[in-house]
């Protein structure tokens, strides 16, 4: 009996530790001082951060006081206010609460963050674009009100069983960008699988959550429950060009003369305004994505 208690008490306090959050920064670091807001507007275009945090019921794509419903199979995430609000959005945060958010998951009290937020994928970035997103959110009006929480139930309200899943499927500062030395080519892996998170929507989930391997970029049900994410490998758009893919990213327009729709259409609104050079490096790489079969629905 107390052998089986002490067994017990044991494997307690080593889940505990091993599903402690891991900041990426345990105290300010240089490198995220002095951001550049000017370099920081691109990358906040290019990571798409105004479709989600964008206050729903107005245009002003800079007003963050988030709000926006999530749907999932484990409940209703509600996406949060990050404008410069020192009081409901994150104006209190430091650069390097930011920088553990994006690249650890963990929020500046210490806890675990869903990855209904991207940081599966915003983990590999640049620690100089992470200085100049913080420089670039300071100068965005302030948004008050706080959106209501998360509608989960109860189990999934235990953030620290997150702690287990990143153990499972999430790699601090890694990337699943696959690099050949081209920079055209290479800055459109960055695009792609890091600022732009394009997996997170265009690949299929495992029953916990996590993007299966083998489906990465071809196409799945959408993470909400409303229909179905297309495949954007060579599998299913492969006789796009490059210039295709480029001009549909800024005109919404495909080849075959549609126009994409639903959360895709406020991608291409992003799109829109990056530069040209990298609308074509995000084409390149798409084009270079293995071909992989659409998942049944």
């Amino acid at each position: 009996m107390a052998f089986g208690l002490i067994v017990l008490v044991a494997a307690a306090l080593v889940a505990l530790r091993l599903t402690n959050p891991v900041p990426r920064f345990d105290k300010p670091d240089r490198v995220l001082e002095a951001g550049d807001p000017v370099k920081g507007e691109l990358i906040f275009t290019a990571a798409d951060c105004s479709s989600c945090h964008t206050t729903p019921g107005q245009t002003d794509r800079l007003k963050l006081g988030g709000g926006l419903a999530l749907a999932s199979p484990f409940g209703t995430f509600r996406v949060p206010n990050i404008s410069p609000d020192p009081v409901d959005g994150i104006g209190s945060w430091s650069a390097f609460d930011l920088g553990n958010a994006l690249i650890s998951g963990v929020s500046p009290k210490g806890q675990h963050y869903y990855p209904a937020f991207p940081y599966p994928s915003y983990t590999g970035m640049k620690l100089d674009d992470v200085r100049d997103l913080y420089a670039y959110l300071r100068t965005l009006p302030p948004v008050a009100g706080r959106p209501p929480s998360h509608d989960l139930p109860l189990l999934f309200r235990i953030r620290r069983g997150i702690g287990f899943w990143k153990l499972l499927f999430f790699e601090q500062g890694g990337s699943e960008a696959v690099m050949n030395g081209e920079a055209v080519h290479d800055r459109g892996g960055y695009l792609v699988e890091t600022l732009g998170h394009c997996a997170e929507c265009h690949s299929t989930r495992n029953m916990l959550g996590a993007i299966k391997p083998e489906s990465r970029f071809a196409g799945g049900p959408d993470p909400e429950g409303t229909g179905f994410v297309p495949n954007i490998t060579p599998d299913r758009i492969g006789h796009w060009s490059e210039q295709d893919i480029a001009e549909m990213l800024k005109t919404g327009v495909t080849p075959e003369h549609g126009r994409v729709g639903s959360s895709m259409a406020d991608v291409v609104s992003n799109a829109a305004l990056l530069p040209q050079s990298d609308r074509d490096a995000i084409a390149r790489y798409i084009k270079s994505l293995p071909a992989r079969l659409t998942p049944a629905p």
